[in-house]
């Protein structure tokens, strides 16, 4: 019997692929190791790769505005002129935003904490007379309660001291950031080079990948990150806008309501929005923790709003801009994020719900016969 070459190569692979399966089984942890090694080397460029994929995101309808604005000016100069203008705004923007959120969260944090320990005195004074009160009622009954002895004095050391080791976390993690920032500035200026010469290396990588393909399986593949490309885009695109929605629609409910620290809590919400599903508790948690040191009863309220908010957000708002761009039903947005952000924190809920998409939708057009080219409905 006649043996073809290419069951020959089948063989060989399969072999070969058993014999290393086999071998990262048993030496899993050496794998893992050197795995570390090898993510620790190419981080940077790992890292550079993504913020140039957000920044392209947000770079493109400026270079269209920038196109659309300019399209009666004539000269070379206005195509020289769109990629680092556009690429310097962008850039800017996302900084602008990740400030704003700063500085208005941890003002108003501290502020709080500071309102919180000056009111403990006479917070400690109307427990104790509600407790004299009690005990002289409950006598009567032969009921005898304990002295309440509150020493407000260590109360507030504690939360000075704690306040202190708070500050002394945040002054080494800084520090910690501090000594890592030369990988990020090379991841930076990485992300900057792609941006600048994506036209070039897309042209690049298809010559590349010609010369090493069979055309039908380099088409494949192209498919395939035309789906990825795609659905990633469509999901952050729907994110942002979703979170702008929301983070609006809080501020007119807060001023409303006339709750305290409307705009950082509006921001807050909008910017924890970015996670799905879990964002929302997040920036709901903290939003009420500011209110409660301030207005107690108001944070129940504020709870309540964000509640039916979410509600009108989750029936309405997400379903037309998120969940449409995405076409991952909701069912399966839950057990991506839920499964990522076990695996790898809030960065695995950001990227499961566009890599579940990808993977549905990849799932189904293969049972439906479509292929990978054809637009998700």
């Amino acid at each position: 019997m006649d043996i073809s070459k290419k069951t020959v190569k089948r063989i060989l692979l399969i072999i070969t692929f058993t014999v290393v399966l086999i071998w990262a089984v048993y030496n899993h942890k050496l794998l893992l190791k050197y795995i570390g090694e090898l993510y620790a080397l190419v981080s940077p460029f790992v890292i550079g790769l993504c913020i140039a994929y957000v920044v392209n995101v947000i770079m493109r309808p400026i270079e269209r505005m920038w196109m659309k604005l300019l399209s009666k000016c004539r000269g070379r100069w206005v195509e020289k002129l769109k990629r680092p203008i556009c690429l310097l705004l962008s850039i800017l923007l996302i900084i602008g935003i990740i400030l704003t959120v700063v500085f208005l969260i941890i003002p108003e944090l501290s502020d709080s904490i500071s309102s919180l320990v000056s009111m403990i005195p006479s917070y400690a004074a109307e427990v104790e007379s509600w407790w004299e009160a009690l005990s002289e009622r409950l006598v009567k009954y032969g009921v005898d309660l304990p002295k309440f002895n509150f020493n407000t004095d260590k109360l507030i050391d504690f939360l000075k001291d704690g306040g202190t080791a708070v500050i002394n976390t945040t002054l080494s993690a800084t520090t910690s950031i501090v000594t890592a920032v030369i990988n990020f500035v090379l991841a930076l200026a990485f992300s900057i080079y792609v941006l600048a010469q994506k036209e070039t290396l897309k042209r690049q990588s298809k010559k590349v990948l010609a010369r090493i393909m069979k055309p039908e399986k380099m088409q494949k593949l192209l498919d395939m990150l035309d789906l990825i490309n795609r659905t990633f885009t469509n999901f952050i695109t729907g994110q942002l806008t979703e979170a702008v929605i929301i983070g609006f629609l809080c501020f007119i409910g807060m001023s409303i309501f006339r709750m305290p620290y409307a705009p950082a809590i509006s921001v807050l919400v909008g910017f924890t929005a970015l996670i799905p599903v879990f964002g929302a508790f997040i920036g709901t948690a903290i939003g009420a923790f500011l209110i409660l040191l301030v207005k107690p009863i108001q944070a129940v309220w504020f709870v309540v709003f964000i509640i039916v908010l979410q509600q009108f957000e989750g029936n309405l708002i997400y379903p037309k801009v998120v969940g449409k761009s995405v076409g991952l039903p909701g069912i399966w947005v839950l057990v991506a994020v839920t499964i990522g952000g076990n695996a790898m924190g809030v960065v695995g809920m950001l990227i499961s719900v566009p890599l579940c998409s990808v993977l549905y939708v990849v799932a189904r057009n293969a049972v439906n016969g479509r292929p990978l080219a054809e637009k998700p409905e």
